[in-house]
Formats: structure tokens, sequence, C-alpha cells
């Protein structure tokens, strides 16, 4: 038995096409394996704790557990139109989990691996609270660039443990933070050195994950797996704090087994199962280190494999979903009612599972049109059209060579599927269409039918058995393509095993067909471009014109809300030597007297304009989160007037 597992979506945001290098192939992976006849059990969940979600709900004016409901249907909903098919899927929210989560807990407690200590921690005076993780912001300690909480994702990557970074500040309400002390617990990580130095070396895997984690052997620490939070599963031992994010996440792959087969059992505790993870190489230190050495310590199963796909890039550019760098699975792809087989495709084709993937609609439409129709689809359509219109129904008499290369075909498929080279896969079965459309465009049989009924006959049946097998060998990587193609020669998908494709049936009927793809529209394509572009298209400017704008630190006087107006605050600021009145729209984030005192940003040389009838002097400048302004703050204390160079 296999149990297949993705990693857990985090359940406050939407699915954007970076999830999708792990969900697709994973379910491309399953697919295979029951084709071959293997027992295979597929879960995935949703990820409803820590600090994000938190923080996420406060901005959106929604409790925890509302933003984690929306955004879970969501997920459900874009896996089904994607044909990703779980046994399960969980929520980490719900009391199965959290009894797992415990349990775990309890006994890495019991067996000696956790103790609790004193530390300090960022803390918000004006909030009046820690903050954990997400909720402080400051500067890596190690590469010095700009951080968050738990990890520098800007810089080296490097998880941080809480109170290490430098320089915190309140993402909330910018407040410098001060440092308190506060009791904490902590897994002893540096325990499992030499058994992660073991486990490494003998893990199956995909060697991005593998050697990524290697490198961080040397340095490990012990592992704060407590927060100060209302929102999570209550800390067993004690319940004032909830469990670290990242403890109770990957428990959900055991939680969600428990739920989706009756033995979980002998999976999780006996060993009797291979455990494969699909996880983004962003979280691989998390499931090569701290996951199995929690298992080790709680007694449990090992992971078998741990596969990662590289990362992804929009048209060429770094993933950011911040940056507007992003395609929306279901507003930009799904809406537009394209074919969900042709995403499935190129994710899974493009390239190697390790390497990047750059997602560009001009080479999704090439590859589509290039791939699938003018040869793929291409062969399947001629061959089943011929047939029917010709004879209905075809004697099988097909030509060893035939067999021979069907039968090549799928030993490297199959070897492909161990090693997870999706793409070489792939390629596989597209040879395979292409030495089809070389022997039916070779042999003309719509010229032979004519003269020589019989021999047309033996070469159709030639094709059709190549038709067969491409069915059943791209059925995994587009299934609702295939199912359709295969209803005209009374194949039954679901009770193909990967050795049909050599089975030689003695007639086959053909009914009439339907056209497999439908092509790629050029103008749909580039309206979806500009839906992509609109997001991060920006106009280059030179270091001239940027030295124009006369941009300084400015430090607010006086602020007071305008009368009618929902949004706009008056502002008497400090620009060095002389007081502007600026006009700014944060009334709906910020009172008057959470602004007064405090330093902000401000474009000084920018012509005056009037808003509700009051004259604004300047521009503050803020981050758009959402539909609200998030004002920029010197991370240190400057004078009123300092320039932005």
């Amino acid at each position: 038995m296999k149990l297949v597992t993705c990693g857990l979506p985090y359940a406050n945001g939407k699915a954007h096409i970076g999830h999708l290098r792990t969900y697709i192939p994973a379910d491309v992976y399953v697919r295979y394996l029951r084709l071959k006849g293997e027992d295979v059990v597929f879960i995935c969940g949703s990820d409803c704790h820590g600090t994000p979600i938190v923080v996420n709900a406060e901005k959106e004016g929604l409790t925890p557990s509302q933003l984690v409901n929306i955004y879970h249907e969501h997920f459900i909903k874009v896996f089904d139109a994607l044909d990703v098919k779980f046994d399960f899927y969980g929520k980490t929210v719900e009391d199965y989990h959290h009894n797992r989560t415990k349990e775990i807990v309890k006994k890495i407690y019991e067996n000696g691996y956790i103790y609790s200590k004193e530390i300090d921690l960022a803390y918000c005076p004006r909030c009046e609270r820690f903050l954990p993780d997400r909720y402080v912001e400051g500067i890596c300690p190690y590469c010095n660039v700009p951080a968050r909480g738990d990890e520098c994702d800007q810089g080296c990557g490097r998880h941080l443990e809480p109170g290490e970074i430098k320089d915190p500040r309140c993402k909330i309400c910018g407040t410098p933070a001060i440092f308190k002390k506060q009791t904490h617990y902590f897994f002893k990580l540096t325990a499992f050195k030499d058994f992660l130095e073991d486990y490494l070396n003998k893990v199956q895997g995909t060697e991005n994950a593998i050697n990524y984690a290697k490198q961080w052997i040397k340095n490990l620490r012990d592992w704060c797996i407590t927060r100060d939070l209302e929102w999570g599963v209550k800390f067993p031992i004690d319940e004032r704090y909830v469990v670290y994010v990242w403890v109770d996440a990957p428990i959900g792959y055991i939680s969600f087994t428990e739920k989706a087969v009756k033995d979980w059992e002998s999976i999780w505790k006996e060993g009797k199962a291979e455990i494969v993870h699909f996880i983004g190489l962003d979280i691989a230190y998390h499931h090569c280190i701290f996951w199995p050495a929690m298992l080790k310590a709680a007694e449990y199963s090992l992971p078998t494999a741990i596969v990662a796909s590289g990362m992804v890039k929009i048209e060429g550019k770094t993933f950011s979903k911040s940056r507007g760098y992003v395609v929306w699975v279901d507003d930009d792809y799904l809406r537009a009612n394209l074919n969900p087989d042709y995403l499935r495709y190129y994710v899974a084709s493009y390239t190697s599972h390790e390497r990047d993937l750059n997602f560009s609609w001009d080479a999704f439409r090439e590859k589509i049109n290039r791939e699938l129709i003018a040869t793929f689809g291409n062969f399947l359509y001629r061959t089943l059209h011929f047939a029917w219109k010709n004879f209905g129904e075809v004697k099988m008499n097909v030509d060893n060579e035939i067999l021979e290369k069907i039968r090549d075909v799928r030993k490297k498929i199959e070897e492909f599927l161990k090693k997870w080279e999706f793409k070489s896969l792939c390629d596989s079965f597209m040879e395979l269409a292409s030495f089809g459309n070389v022997y039916l465009q070779s042999n003309e049989p719509w010229d032979l039918v004519k003269f020589d009924r019989s021999r047309a006959e033996r070469v159709i049946a030639n094709c059709l058995q190549i038709a067969k097998a491409l069915i059943i060998l791209a059925y995994p990587v587009m299934p609702r393509s295939m199912k359709k193609v295969s209803e005209c020669i009374n194949l039954n998908l679901e009770k193909c095993k990967l050795d049909d494709v050599e089975k030689v049936d003695e007639k086959m009927k053909v009914e009439k067909p339907i056209i497999p793809f439908e092509k790629v529209d050029e103008k749909k394509i580039d309206e979806l471009k500009k839906v992509v572009e609109k997001r991060f298209l920006r106009e280059e400017v030179s270091i001239e014109e940027f030295r124009k704008m006369d941009i300084r630190i400015g430090r607010v006087i006086k602020a007071e809300k305008i009368e009618k107006s929902k949004k706009l605050l008056k502002l008497k600021v400090d620009i060095g030597g002389e007081i502007r009145q600026i006009v700014a729209g944060i009334a709906d984030n910020y009172k008057p007297e959470d602004i007064e005192g405090k330093l902000i940003t401000v474009l000084v040389n920018i012509k005056p304009v009037k808003l509700m009838g009051v004259e604004s002097n300047g521009m503050l400048l803020a981050a758009d989160v959402g539909e609200k302004a998030v004002i920029l703050i010197p991370e240190k204390e400057v004078e009123p007037g300092t320039k932005i160079k």
C-alpha cells in the first residue's frame, strides 16, 4: 500500500497556479499507480491555524473560523474543477485533528523531548500583546534583510525562532516592539542530529528537497513549539498556549488518514505502507527535518519519500502575490472556460518536476495548440474518424512492431514514474502520438481503402491500437478529455490497467468520435494576458525621473477627521522646517489619535489638490493591503525633513 499526501493549502487565500505545482503532479502520480494496480490512499486538507489566519481574519472583519470555512470550500471547488481527487480532504480545525495532535504532543513530552524555557519575545506596548510570527516584522539576524517573525522570507530563507528577529515592529499598528520575558515550550530537535543525518541518506525523493535539508543539519537548534494565541490546538501540557502551526499541520497527514481508512495504524504505527509526501520546495525544511524528528520522538512511522516541486514564475517574473505576479486558478483560468486538462498537461509537462515552472499565457497557448491539438488530438481524431466512417467495426490484426513500440513507451513511463519525472512521462506518450501520425500518414489508408480494403483495415487496426494505448497512457494527466474519447471505442477507463495497452481485442467497434481538444483562441489568451499584466504592469522610469520626486520623512503634528467623509483625515505634517496640510484616505484604518506623533513618508512636490473641499499639499505614501492603506514608517527614529533617496 502507498499513502500519498500533499502539503496542506493554507486556508487564508485563493488557489493560484503556484499551488497546482504540487497538487496536479501528485494526482497524476496517484492515477498512474492505480493504473498499475497498486492500492493507494490519497489525502490532503486545509491548514487552518497559525497567525496568518488570525491576521487576515482581523483585516477582513471575520472570525478565524469564518475565514477558514470560506477558503476551505474554495479549495474543494477548485480541486473538483481540476479533477484532483482526494480520498479524504480534511480540516485541521476539526476535533479529530485536535485530538490526534494532542496525543502526539503528549507522547513526545512523555518521551522526554519537550521542555520549558523563559525567552525574550517581541511585545507591542500599544496593542498590549506578545507578537507571535506574522504579527511581527523586522530584520533577519543572519542576513540583515527585512523578515517576518518566523521566517526570513526575502533573504536567506532561514526559519526564525520567537525572539530572534532584530528591530521588531508590530505588523498591525506599526509600533516598535519591546522585548519581554515569557515562558514557552521547546522540542529537543538537537537530540535528533544523528538520526536526521542517517534518515536523509536513506529517504527517497527529489534531490532538491533532500540536499536542501542536509545543508541545515549542522545548524540544528531546539524548536519553540508553542504560541501565545487563542486560535489553534491547545498545547496539552500548558493550555495557556496553542501548538505552533508547523507542529499541528503535518499531523493532519495522520488525522486525515484516520478518517480515510480504518486500519490507519498499520500505516502510521506499524510501517506497513510507503508514505510519499508531495510538497513545494519552500517547505522542504519542515518536512525533511522537523517532521521526521517529531515522528521519531512520538514513535510513529517515517515518510518513505519526499517529493518537492520547483518554484513557479509568472511570465518570467518571480511568483509574488503582493507584487501581482500571480495567476488565480478560479478568477483567471476557470472563469475563462478553458479546458482543465490543458492546465493539468501544462503543469505536468512543461519542465522537470524539480525545476522552476514558468507560466506564460503565450507559452501555454503554443504548447496546447502544437502538442495536444496538432499532434496528439490530430492523430486520435483522424484515426477514429476514418475507422468509424469506413468500417464501424475493425478486425484487430495488429503488427508486432506496433506492439513493441507501445510496450517500449509503457516501460519508459513506468521508469519515469519511479523518478517523479512527469515531463519525461508526458514526452513519452507524445512520442507515441508522433509515431502514430507518421505511421498513419506514410501508409495512407484513405487511398488503400479504394483498392485494398483488407490492407487498409490492417493499417487502421494498428492505428487504433496506438490510439487505445494513448488514451490509457494519457488518462492520468488528462482524465476528463481521455474519458470522453474512450467512449467512442467502448473503453472503460475506470477498469483499465496499464498493461491493457498491449492487449489486443479480436475486434474494435468504433462510434462516431468527438474532436478531443478545441484550439486555444488567441483573442481569449490576449484578454487573459491583459488581466494579469494589469496586476504588475508598471511604467519604467529613469533614475533622473525618480530624482525629480521630493520624498521626505514627516511627523504628524495633528490629525482630525474631515466632516462628511468616512475615509479622509486632515493632517498637519512637519516636513522639516515647514508644516504642510495633507489629506489622506486612511480613516478606515487609523483614528486621529493613532497617527498623531508618528513619522510618515510624504511626497512633497506634488501639485496641490482639493479633496472634499480641503486643500492637500502633499501625498502620504502607504501600502495598498486589500481595501485598506498601511502607512510607511521608517525603521528607526529620524528627523522630519529627511529625504528618501
